[in-house]
């Protein structure tokens, strides 16, 4: 699992260098509110319609493989990203990012594929804590590359220094990371992803686990694809302040789900502290728009990211334990998938 987590937190450094100056990047080639946003949206779109797909695809050809495709082309939509002088091309770049983008659900089905069921959460939380590191360092190095100024910001570099960091990705899983899923697992039924969506669906426990996922994320990613917008507004910030602001978010994040979610499941138990998660999200959420310094911004999106940090690796696991051996990838590409159904809306 070490290599797993170097692999996926290398990518999301480049993922979290990036998502912050989207809006950026948008309002450079003039683009309107609802532009900057829908851009932000594409990539979600497409990872919703693709995610089932790679997930089923894991389960019948690996891990590894999915994991090579996924990388390759994100470097890619990075390097195109980078390069883009026009306003279609940002929208292209990530379209292709999200369709591509199989890496998330398959990692979590590795961690399925070698944790057992009781030290799922703090596996999954590993996951997590390469999200919140990602945060930490991607935000952070965008925001000093671009600078504070919109009109002289260096906006090509990022590009290109996260299409270097999935392609240092990519050769990890080359040469260091074995498969996971054995031969003899792979015989996985061939159902449609319409069938795995409507048959997750159909199961009680399952299908209430992704109503939440899929609230949460819709809640909190339509606030990561708005924060940019407002916080230029609200305090006339540029790329830099915003990307310290996802760099403390990725702080708390990591410490949370990186080091005291394996003592706070053993202690509480996933459901417990899935619901504190869902509470302090909520909490954050409501002050967010009511901050007017940056006290009382710290303090809700410190709620924001300590409940996320508490909710998300507890949730997957609970997800994870509720699918067969046989459906991993399957199962949690639907929740990566209904996750994010609605958020171009």
């Amino acid at each position: 699992m070490p290599i797993l987590f170097l692999i996926v937190f290398v990518d999301l450094v480049g993922f979290g260098l990036v998502i912050p100056l989207l809006p950026f990047y948008a309002e450079r080639y003039g683009a309107s509110p609802q532009q900057v946003t829908t851009l932000l949206a594409v990539f979600s779109l497409m990872q919703m319609l693709a995610s089932p797909l790679w997930g089923r695809l894991s389960d019948r050809i690996g891990r590894r493989p999915v994991l090579i495709v996924s990388l390759a082309a994100s470097a890619l939509s990075y390097l195109w990203l980078g390069f883009a002088d026009a306003l279609w091309m940002l929208f292209a770049a990530r379209a292709l990012s999200g369709v591509c983008a199989g890496n998330i659900a398959a990692a979590q089905a590795y961690i399925a594929d070698v944790t057992p069921p009781e030290k799922r959460a703090r596996g999954m939380g590993m996951i997590g804590a390469a999200f919140g590191l990602g945060f930490i360092i991607g935000p952070a190095v965008g925001g000093l590359v671009a600078g504070n100024d919109l009109a002289t910001a260096d906006l090509r570099t990022p590009g290109l220094i996260a299409a270097g960091l999935s392609l240092a990705a990519l050769l990890g899983v080359v040469f260091l990371l074995k498969e996971s899923l054995p031969p003899g697992g792979r015989e996985a039924p061939r159902r449609g992803r319409l069938q795995i969506v409507f048959e997750a669906l159909g199961r009680p426990v399952l299908s209430r686990l992704l109503v939440i996922f899929f609230l949460v994320i819709l809640a909190f990613a339509a606030m990561e694809s708005t924060f940019a917008l407002w916080a230029m507004r609200q305090f006339g910030w540029g790329p830099e302040q915003v990307g310290y602001v996802f760099t403390y978010v990725g702080i708390l994040s990591a410490v949370m789900q990186g080091g005291l979610i394996g003592p706070l499941t053993r202690r509480f138990g996933e459901e417990r502290l899935m619901t504190t998660g869902l509470v302090l999200i909520g909490v954050g959420l409501l002050l967010l728009p009511f901050a007017r310094a940056v006290p009382s911004l710290a303090a809700a999106v410190s709620a924001l990211a300590l409940g996320m940090g508490a909710m998300q690796p507890s949730l997957n696991s609970l997800i994870s334990r509720r699918a067969g051996k046989d459906e991993q990838g399957g199962i949690l590409g639907v929740a990566q998938s209904i996750g994010l159904s609605l958020i171009h809306i």
